[in-house]
């Protein structure tokens, strides 16, 4: 079955069609989830009202441009929603201990993808969801603004923050490795 007939399917509530696209994306979109949310079963909530979102809203869908793309940007658009429920806004989190001390080149190469989004995981939640949308999504600060309800210059502050911590996990990880 093409993507095509696939979204056909779903826009006449094909069963059969929901539970293929289900299957084909879930698991990327879920990903997409986790960077967002703080637990596994808080990521599996959002990927359930991102497809509700997705199957509601596929008339939209003008078959122009990436088809996971477009469903991306709707559970992102869904994922951010859950997480202002929990409303942050400007976070503090101990900046001033992080020391602006440049990171050797190679210890990035050492790292994994599965360590570097651990780390990104344990990021304060307004610092985590900045850099997700404006390293991984692409997002400028003008369109996370506008989605989180903020300052540009807040979204530029918080990825700042981000990087700076990241960069102090980095060279924690760095020392330990070398111990």
């Amino acid at each position: 079955m093409t993507e095509r007939q696939l979204i056909e399917g779903c826009k006449k509530g094909d069963r059969n069609c929901e539970y293929q696209l289900f299957r084909q994306y879930g698991g990327t979109l879920l990903s997409v989830c986790r960077r967002y949310a703080r637990s596994e079963q808080e990521a599996e909530d959002w990927l359930q009202d991102g497809f509700i979102r997705i199957f509601d809203k596929l008339d939209q869908y003008r078959f122009e441009g990436s088809f996971e793309g477009w469903m991306r940007r709707v559970v992102v658009t869904t994922a951010l929603k859950k997480f202002q429920k929990k409303s942050f806004k400007n976070e503090i989190a101990g900046m001033e201990f992080v020391p602006d001390t440049p990171v050797e080149p190679t210890v990035f190469s050492n790292l994994g993808a599965e360590t570097l989004m651990e780390m990104i995981s344990k990021l304060p939640d307004g610092y985590r969801v900045v850099f997700n949308l404006f390293a991984i999504e692409g997002y400028s600060h003008r369109e996370i603004a506008q989605e989180l309800g903020i300052e540009d210059s807040t979204s530029r502050s918080q990825l700042t923050k981000a990087r700076r911590l990241l960069q102090q996990q980095v060279l924690d990880l760095n020392k330990a490795i070398r111990v």
